[in-house]
């Protein structure tokens, strides 16, 4: 598989197309920004990390029956994925609440959410990723409603599987954000599953374990998602 053009340099993964129309790589980059890029860093090693991070997640995903786009690593920061008709809409799950929540509904952070609460966002940084609903994705014909329908149905069947595997490694999955495409008229999990688009925490401290520790400035970003990786058995030689 020979990498050609970019075709997508986002805040902290480049997009190459390949001599095969119907595949992609995506290249992890160290680049850690946050706040729609206002704060940016290169953090040794969280390409490498993040992209084996994702892999694990994504074939853990894929042997429960969640279709997804990874393919196969190529390297330690660069995987061959499929080729997506992206929607651009972020699916949200809640299960404690932290962040955006929090101040937007004045709840109680670190509140236990039963049931999770869902919320669609559109995935645009000029706009600071609005918050959306189902109405706008049917009237601006982002997807269609059997297509919203089958995104939620993963997210959910995802949170289930997810939530399982952080807490049996002493982890709680707070929240995260998933995005999905079309693949052959199929909808299937696209982007990345990594500590930069949830948040775990110690299941005993709370301490947190995600891209929190930046935005904060806690240092030890990095470390952090090696914690995780350590405690899920992810081989990060």
């Amino acid at each position: 598989m020979k990498k050609q053009d970019v075709l997508k340099k986002g805040k902290a993964k480049t997009v190459y197309s390949t001599d095969d129309a119907d595949k992609l790589i995506l290249h992890f980059r160290n680049d850690t920004s946050a706040f729609d890029g206002e704060k940016i860093e290169q953090l040794a090693r969280k390409g490498m990390v993040n992209n084996r991070f994702n892999a694990f997640i994504m074939q853990t995903l894929e042997k429960a029956g969640i279709p997804t786009q990874f393919e196969k690593l190529l390297s330690d920061d660069e995987v061959l994925v499929k080729k997506l008709d992206m929607i651009p809409v972020e699916c949200v799950v809640r299960n404690i609440a932290a962040g955006s929540i929090v101040r937007r509904l004045g709840v109680k952070d670190g509140m236990e959410l039963n049931p999770p609460t869902f919320e669609f966002f559109l995935k645009n940084d000029a706009l600071h990723d609005p918050m959306i609903n189902e109405y706008h994705i049917r009237s601006f014909n982002w997807a269609t409603d059997a297509e919203v329908v089958r995104m939620k149905e993963l997210t959910f069947r995802i949170n289930d599987i997810l939530s399982k595997l952080f807490k049996d490694a002493g982890l709680l999955l707070v929240d995260y954000k998933l995005e999905f495409g079309r693949y052959r008229g199929e909808i299937i999990l696209g982007d990345e599953f990594s500590p930069d688009g949830c948040r775990l925490w110690d299941a005993r401290s709370r301490e947190k374990l995600d891209k929190d520790r930046f935005r904060q400035g806690l240092g030890g970003v990095v470390e952090a998602y090696e914690e995780v990786a350590r405690r899920l058995g992810i081989d990060l030689a």
